[in-house]
Formats: C-alpha cells, structure tokens, sequence
C-alpha cells in the first residue's frame, strides 16, 4: 500500500493496525472520531499486556504518557492544540499520530512560514475558472483548514510561530467561532466547522521572539510542552526505532551494534553538557543536538555504509558522519568539534583501547581535517 510513496503518512504506514484497533473498539468516541480516547492513546504509545490484546502495538512516540492524554483531552474540547518544544523533539510525529488515530488523515497541514498568507488557512480561488464562470464555491479551492472544518476532522499548522500576526489573528476567529465567511459570494457564503474539528499546532520553543503569539490566540489552545528526552534509555528506544523503519524502507539488511549506539549517545550527551556548560554561543555548536539530529547523524553513516562501504557499519564511518552532520558553520564549529575530539574523544579512546571509540575517534579527526 505505500509502494510509490517516499514518506507514507503515519495513516497509510499503519493502516491495517488501525483497522484492527477499529474494528475491536468499542468505547464511546467523541463527535466523528474513528477510535475513542483509550484507543487513540494506545495507538500511540503502543500496547500493554495488561491491555489482554491478541496481537501487539509497537509504540511509535516516544515520551511522557501524561503529555498524550493531555493532548488527546484537547482534541475531545473545543481548543487547539499546540505542541511545543525544542526543535526534534518529536512534536510533528505526535502531531501526525494523532490525526491519523482519530480522522485517518495527518496530511491537511498549513506549514507556517514568512510567506503564510490567510489564504493558507482559509481559501483562494481558480483563477481560470472564476474568468469563465465567475466566483462560486465551484471556483473556490479550500485550505487544508477549510477542509477540515468541512469534514469534521483533525486539521495541523506547522511552526505556528513563524506566520505573520495577520495569519495568527485569522486562527483566532476560526478557532472561536468555528466558521469561515466568505465575503465574495451572496449565497452559500458561510463554511461551518462540523463536530470534530480541531487543530494540532507546533512551535519551535526557539523562535520566540520570531512571532509571538498574541494572548488572545493564546487562549484559544492548550499547550503541551514537550521536552528535550535526556533520558538515555528513552533516547536509544527512539532512535533505535527510527533506525529500523530506515533500514525497512531503503530494504538494507544492515546490524546496528549496540557499542556504536552507545558511542552516539554519549557523544551527543558529551556534547549537550558542553554546550550547558558555554559562556557565550560562540563556544555552542549551531546544531541543537536534538534526537532527530541522532538519527540523521546515524542515516548519513548507514547509507554512507551501504552505498560506498561493506554494508557494515563501523566507528570510522560514525565518527565522520557526526562531524560531517554537525560542522555547519566554519570555522566556528569545527573548531568546537576539534576541541571535544581532543578533550573528550581522544580520551575516551585510550581507555577503551581494541573498542569503538578509538575507530570513532580516527573518523572524526579524518572529516575535520578534510573539512578544514
């Protein structure tokens, strides 16, 4: 079924689960919902054995429980809902989860940019067919919004905070009164948002002050705050998962070794420490050391291993992958980069002598030397 999709959304990827969740839930369902709350929830954070299923569901988000019930609590009011956090911290994919759990479709999104207009969110025309046959609702092509007030389902605004304050101030009428007039027309001028409409939002934690978001919008949504994971135990589940659906996608039959994830993890914790630790941002590295960076970090060096290796995986490769990935500004990353591959890498390396850090470190010290 996702033959001839790069990304399937989360509702298609997973669609047999769902049907199978469908087909045994039988809890009351807010308005047009496909599955009730307990089902959405289990959807998203996989199954239990106290949850007496006859087959498993894998977790796919990974994070606190009380954030999803909080966020499916929302979806069930009358409020929006806005994710925010940290940039990789896995507010889209909750995002996308959730719409596809509870409308089968993650895909009407509006993503926020500076070049956001209100007629993103609301609706513009067919130029071609408004000079032939005039303004109509035939003539007219609804937003992603729009859309999903028309059907009674999930609609999502990505990066909420970088749209301008007049797309911001069009949410608001929408999200309050649940309607879109549509001033050009004389009859049939008014899209009412039908029960199980709502909107999932995210913001990126580090763009305020980009857009601030006004009281009033404000009022308008819950927020959840979703944290950075520092758990390492939680983090190598995440990316470990990620790894999988990777190496499932690109058919590479590829072993992670449980070392070299632990090689990641501690680099990337050795680094987040340092950059706590920075007096000015001079001395932090320009990447925000999410997990969604770990996973890249990992994809460059996996493909990297498919394509131009033995299909092995090594330290060598990991190591370069890092620095490649995380070196954006020159020289002012680079040297940071020189710096934790002499005061943390090196010595690393010498106590694990044989082990993958001294592979790791040769590869990072071979990219920083190219890349200077």
């Amino acid at each position: 079924m996702t033959d001839g999709m790069l990304r399937a959304p989360a509702e298609v990827k997973y669609a047999e689960e769902l049907d199978w969740l469908e087909s045994i839930d039988d809890a009351p369902k807010p308005f047009s919902w496909r599955l009730s709350p307990r089902m959405v929830r289990l959807f998203v954070l996989g199954s239990e054995r106290a949850d007496g299923l006859d087959r498993e569901v894998r977790q796919k988000w990974f994070g606190d429980r009380s954030f999803v019930e909080r966020a499916i609590v929302t979806l069930a009011s009358d409020r929006g809902l806005l994710l925010i956090g940290d940039p990789g911290t896995g507010k889209s994919w909750l995002a996308e989860l959730l719409s596809a759990a509870i409308s089968r479709n993650s895909t009407l999104v509006v993503q926020g940019t500076a070049g956001t207009t209100e007629d993103h969110i609301k609706y513009s025309w067919n130029v071609s067919m408004v000079i032939a046959k005039g303004q109509s609702r035939e003539s007219m092509i609804p937003s992603p919004i729009m859309t999903a007030m028309e059907a009674g389902v999930i609609g999502r605004f990505e990066e909420l905070t970088r749209s301008t304050s007049d797309v911001q101030d069009a949410l608001i009428s929408i999200l309050s009164e649940k309607y879109v007039s549509i001033p050009e027309l004389d009859d049939d001028n008014i899209v009412f948002a039908k029960p199980g409409f709502s909107i999932i939002a995210t913001a990126n934690s580090r763009d305020r002050g980009v857009n601030d978001l006004s009281s009033a919008l404000k009022r308008r949504f819950n927020f959840v705050r979703i944290p950075v994971v520092t758990n390492k135990r939680s983090e190598a589940e995440i990316v470990r998962f990620r790894t999988e659906e990777l190496l499932r996608r690109h058919q590479i039959e590829l072993e992670l070794p449980p070392t070299l994830l632990d090689v990641l993890l501690q680099s990337f914790a050795d680094l987040r420490a340092a950059a706590a630790s920075a007096t000015s941002d001079d001395e932090k590295l320009e990447s925000a050391l999410s997990t969604a960076e770990q996973i890249g970090v990992l994809e460059d060096a996996i493909l990297h291993s498919r394509f131009f290796g033995d299909a092995t995986l090594r330290p060598e490769t990991l190591g370069g992958s890092l620095v490649g990935s995380l070196a954006r500004r020159s020289p002012e990353d680079l040297a940071i980069l020189n710096k934790f591959w002499h005061g943390v890498v090196e010595p690393r390396s010498k106590k694990d002598k044989g082990g993958p850090w001294e592979g790791f470190l040769e590869g990072g010290r071979q990219a920083i030397s190219t890349l200077s």
